[in-house]
């Protein structure tokens, strides 16, 4: 499987401007792109503490707890808890959400894309077809695997691939 690799030991995080934690970005389209300009962002973060997300108007987004406690988030018309191992999660940046952490601080993936865009991210063991007219496509690792580290992302190129167990597909795609 070839494609560039973007290590976790390589990122660098940066505090959240209330203090409740910290982002680091993989990825961003267009590159160095601002949180008005982005048209897909894929981040990890570490939720230290319990409160609001930020609202992005226009923006879905797709989370999943990698490590750490667990979270619910309060979102308009309900409520969803998100621990290791849980489904990816995914809900409209336009909603004011707030999480409450369940008991110790959390390590997230964080997938966030401009409207009309679309995101896509698929355990291993569900992924089945290709988005189609997928604009980027990486492998997660959750664990060590094909060469990759504990939570690198590997680009892929437009090749067919196999996916690995141990991993997520993170799909950025015009529906």
């Amino acid at each position: 499987m070839s494609g560039i690799i973007r290590r976790a030991c390589d990122r660098q995080f940066r505090p959240w401007k209330n203090g409740g934690g910290e982002t680091a970005e993989i990825l961003c389209h267009p590159e160095n792109a601002g949180f008005d300009a982005f048209q897909w962002r894929i981040s990890t973060a570490r939720v230290a503490s319990s409160g609001p997300f930020s609202v992005f108007p226009g923006v879905d987004r797709v989370l999943t707890v990698l490590e750490g406690g667990a979270m619910t988030l309060h979102l308009p018309g309900g409520q969803m808890v998100l621990q290791p191992g849980s489904d990816p999660f995914a809900f409209s940046g336009d909603l004011p959400c707030h999480a409450d952490l369940h008991d110790t601080a959390l390590l997230d993936l964080n997938v966030m894309v401009r409207r009309p865009l679309a995101a896509r991210v698929t355990p291993a063991a569900s992924y089945q077809d290709p988005a189609p007219t997928c604009l980027m496509r990486c492998v997660f690792a959750l664990e060590p695997v094909a060469g990759l580290a504990r939570h690198d992302l590997r680009e892929l190129p437009d090749a067919p691939f196999v996916p690995q167990p141990g991993t997520l597909i993170i799909e950025i795609f015009s529906p």
